[in-house]
């Protein structure tokens, strides 16, 4: 049963949207409406376009604004890891400055901290970034950044002192992505899809101003930027996807008017469509082959479902405002266990079809009229991106470590070189 204070959220944002929706205004005229009066992300603030809401009474908002049948707010890395990142680290200034263009969809982000050379060891990064007067100079590359490619700003670490240890000497950027010097190259991946991106920065440009959370602080902000990452992709976490419309000046999609674009979804691909929406899908199509008879299939159906349904309860008890520890990095590492399963068990229900894969539309058409249809698709991009995820928003490997060292209080990792100047280290 929802609490009362659930209740209430849902009740006064249905309230304001009976007042205050309209469908023929455009998606940036509606995300402004909506934005500016707090219910884009009720979680942040009163002071910085919030309503200070809990978590809960903001996954009721999300669900009535949805039920309603308005267009949601402005997903992407924005709302879900920026505008948090910046309500805590940044000065009133910068809230005002990226926070509301943020909640109004005027601006979409990107994460630019993971590096060819760093790999695991994101502390490890090379992009330096130089003092020139009030400005800083930055040269680098990045990798796997998802949304590159219509991003207006990035979430940039470099490293701004290499005289000190690694972790002291990284600073955090809100920075311009529309400027000379900054190169985005699509990575293509398995599925044939190109969700990623890699990021070339020469000598590009950044205010001293927008420095969040103070010079060489950058490590402490980024982990602030990665509790929040690890909570909305973990097992029934939330999402960075939003509606069918994408925030920003890049995508194209602020003229366009609002009411054509609610209820809908945009497809992104690479993913199941939800990790419960992978047990349905494996349900449906063991019963439609006969695969359900397997005894091994069968055990892994249940196996799947048991999975999920953990995600889910602890989803839940976090939403409820239960104390969990660690609780993000559980559910990234759960995620990981259930898109593997996943994987494994839905190319064993398919058989040999599961050896063919449509990469682009055409070829995705050609195959659609084989046995399993539409279904058989979905399950081989499940099983072609399965790889993905416990690599990107940390490795299983980072998340264990985590959970063990500053969760069960286990003794950290030696590491030899923690006190040396970071450019003293060795480099590949």
């Amino acid at each position: 049963m929802a609490s009362t204070e659930t209740r209430d959220a849902a009740t006064e944002v249905k309230q304001w949207l009976a007042e205050n929706w309209d469908p023929d205004l455009t998606v940036a005229e509606w995300w402004e409406r909506l934005g500016l009066a707090g219910w884009a992300a009720p979680s942040l603030p009163p002071d910085c376009y919030g309503k200070g809401l809990s978590r809960a009474e903001t996954v009721a908002v999300q669900e009535t604004i949805s039920e309603f049948g308005a267009l949601g707010p402005p997903g992407g890395l924005g709302l879900l890891l920026a505008a948090p990142t910046i309500a805590t680290h940044g000065t009133e200034e910068q809230k005002e400055r990226y926070v509301r263009r943020i909640v109004t969809g005027q601006d979409a982000w990107c994460q630019l901290f993971s590096e060819p050379g760093a790999g695991s060891d994101l502390a490890g990064l090379s992009t330096k970034a130089e003092r020139d007067g009030d400005e800083w100079v930055v040269t680098g590359q990045k990798v796997w950044t998802s949304g590159g490619q219509v991003a207006d700003m990035g979430m940039l670490l470099a490293r701004t002192n290499p005289d000190v240890p690694k972790h002291q000497g990284i600073t955090y950027f809100a920075f311009d992505m529309k400027q000379p010097g900054v190169e985005v190259r699509p990575l293509r991946e398995m599925t044939g899809r190109a969700l990623f991106n890699e990021v070339f920065i020469n000598e590009a440009r950044v205010s001293n101003d927008a420095v969040i959370g103070g010079l060489n602080n950058g490590w402490a902000v980024a982990n602030t930027t990665l509790a929040f990452e690890r909570a909305g992709l973990g097992a029934g976490g939330g999402s960075a996807a939003g509606g069918a419309a994408l925030p920003g000046s890049i995508a194209g999609d602020l003229t366009k008017r609002s009411g054509d674009l609610a209820g809908q979804r945009r497809d992104r691909g690479g993913g199941p469509g939800g990790l419960g929406g992978a047990s349905r899908l494996l349900q449906a199509l063991a019963r439609e082959n006969g695969a359900i008879s397997d005894p091994v299939v069968r055990q892994g159906l249940a196996q799947l479902h048991i999975l999920t349904e953990i995600g889910r309860y602890n989803t839940l008890r976090a939403k409820a405002g239960g104390d969990i520890p660690g609780v993000g990095n559980i559910a990234k590492l759960s995620m990981s266990i259930i898109l593997r399963l996943s994987r494994d068990l839905g190319l064993r229900i398919l058989g040999p079809r599961g050896t063919l894969h449509g990469y682009d539309t055409a070829s995705a058409a050609a195959l659609g009229g084989l046995p399993g249809g539409g279904f058989a698709a979905a399950v081989t991009e499940m099983a072609l991106f399965a790889q993905g995820p416990q690599i990107y928003g940390g490795t299983d490997e980072i998340q264990h470590n985590i959970i063990g060292e500053r969760v069960l209080g286990l003794p950290r990792e030696p590491n030899p070189d923690k006190d040396k100047p970071f450019k003293d280290l060795p480099r590949n």
